[in-house]
């Protein structure tokens, strides 16, 4: 017996709302303003079975390899009241200042808890996860152990939190970060009892199972819509060591597509690795951009999508290997791989990684540039774009929080490449630090521009300047009192030939 579809679409409702309330807990309940002001977090519920039935509209990077740390815990040992951590790229999570805890949801708190209704997850970019360099984002490290406190697979309690904080910057702040995390899968706890109760256990695990097909059906159909064929693509990241390339091969047969990344650079021996989830979910965005992005998110949607990345390679790394910027740059750069293979032009391709700090603060945050132009409308411009969905620290809640000035901050007027439809512009930041400082850069797109196509033009490289001078695309330095550092992310690419004026 199936659910009806009107109960489906309800059921879908209710849990994509239960997603969101878990994200407004945990940002509402946050104290570092990475969390409660950018918004870096995602949260998602997921069946008995570690399957993804519902995600709030959150960070495309985090939910897409959230599956993964929900299948690292899956066979542990669950009883009411036990949370999971992680945070090891190598058994489930991303990059390790990406947190994830995973509370299991059974019918009731007392007893066995009877039957087990599913998981609520979520996943939190924390401002330090205590590496050398303050906010763990360091732009040079070249094993996982640089890069701060690797959290394997364990049970999150009191004495956990006390425990992982004490490695960590401002353990205070961290603590209330998890602690934040902790409510918000409580509140899924809650909501999925609810909706178990209004239902029935039995009705809400065919309705899961229905979800999940109903999902797959949309993805389907949308990918038959595609012409069978196979696309190519081919782009580089910008390594600290030079340029690594990455390649792949896109397959559309029926309703299927399967992405092939043979041939991809071998793992860096910097930070620009990711695992295999992360690649994967990268993967998942794109092909959602590409059909319909009004099917529910789900793991069934996801059942359509087969992704190839030899292990060993940049986009399927073994340990230890550093991972840093994988979650956040090589990610941006396979998506624009799959979405420039069916020719769509490119975004900024970067999410302009800015960490500061010392012993008293630390501060991430991620700049929004120029998306690429469609070929019926312009790129929008200074926007956060791709496997990023933050928003930006307001210029009042940094001045107010750090010792900073925010001397500039600005549309980078005429960065977006020209076209029949331009791509948007990047954004022009500036910073002044008040006090000495570590501050660290990682960003892609400073050496090679985002490309255009049908004729449209490439998009305006990104700039990172200290003081007037030109800093790398990767960088880790000591800013002094009065130093003034300013990021100029790039524009998008632009889509087809400019008109040309008739005469006469």
């Amino acid at each position: 017996m199936t659910t009806d579809p009107v109960a489906l679409q309800v059921l879908v409702g209710a849990m994509r709302a239960a997603c969101e309330e878990m994200g407004a807990v945990l940002i509402r309940s946050a104290h570092s303003s990475n969390i409660k002001e950018r918004r870096d977090c995602s949260t998602a519920l997921f069946d008995p079975a570690g399957q993804m039935v519902a995600q709030a509209e959150h960070i495309p990077v985090h939910l897409g390899a959230m599956p993964a740390a929900v299948a690292a815990v899956l066979d542990e040992e669950h009883a009411p009241g036990r949370s999971w951590i992680l945070n090891d790229p190598y058994r489930g999570g991303t990059h390790l200042p990406d947190i994830t805890v995973i509370t299991p949801v059974f019918e009731r708190d007392e007893g066995d808890g009877g039957a087990l209704l599913g998981f609520a997850a979520s996943r939190a970019h924390h401002a330090d996860v205590g590496a050398r360099v303050p906010g763990s984002m360091p732009a040079d490290s070249r094993t996982l152990s640089e890069e701060g406190v690797v959290i394997p697979p364990r049970t999150l309690d009191e004495a956990t939190i006390t425990e992982l904080v004490g490695q960590m910057r401002n353990p205070d702040q961290r603590r209330a970060d998890l602690r934040a995390q902790v409510a918000a899968g409580l509140t899924g706890i809650r909501r999925l009892r609810e909706i178990a109760a209004r239902l029935g256990t039995d009705a809400l695990a065919r309705g899961m199972e229905d979800v999940l097909d109903y999902g797959e059906r949309r993805a389907r159909a949308c990918l038959r819509a595609l012409p069978d064929g196979t696309w190519t693509s081919v782009d580089v990241l910008e390594g600290a060591d030079g340029d690594l390339e990455l390649r792949l091969r896109a397959t559309v047969d029926g309703d299927r597509i399967v992405l092939d990344f043979t041939g991809s650079a071998e793992q860096d021996p910097g930070n620009l690795n990711c695992p295999l989830a992360v690649t994967r979910s990268a993967c998942v965005f794109a092909v959602k951009v590409l059909t319909d992005p009004d099917i529910p998110p789900s793991a069934g949607a996801h059942r359509p999508i087969e992704v190839i990345a030899p292990e060993g390679s940049v986009l399927n790394a073994r340990p230890p290997a550093a991972v840093a910027a994988g979650n956040v740059e090589t990610s941006s750069r396979v998506a624009d791989l799959v979405l420039h293979a069916f020719g769509r032009a490119h975004g900024q391709g970067t999410m302009n990684n800015l960490t500061l700090g010392n012993d008293a603060f630390t501060y991430y945050e991620t700049l929004g540039g120029g998306q690429g132009a469609c070929p019926d409308a312009p790129g929008p411009s200074a926007v956060h774009v791709a496997m990023s969905n933050t928003r930006n620290t307001p210029v009042e809640a940094l001045e107010l929080e750090f010792p900073l000035r925010v001397t500039k901050y600005a549309i980078r007027r005429d960065s977006g490449g020209t076209g029949r439809h331009r791509g948007g512009d990047g954004v022009v930041r500036e910073l002044e630090a008040l006090e000495p400082m570590t501050a660290s850069l990682i960003t892609e797109r400073r050496r090679h521009a985002p490309r255009g196509v049908e004729g449209g033009a490439d998009g305006a490289r990104g700039r990172n300047v200290l003081n007037g001078t030109e800093l790398p695309p990767k960088w880790t330095g000591d800013l002094a009192e009065g130093d003034r550092l300013r990021l100029e992310t790039p524009g998008g690419g632009g889509h087809g030939a400019p008109e040309t004026p008739h005469s006469g």
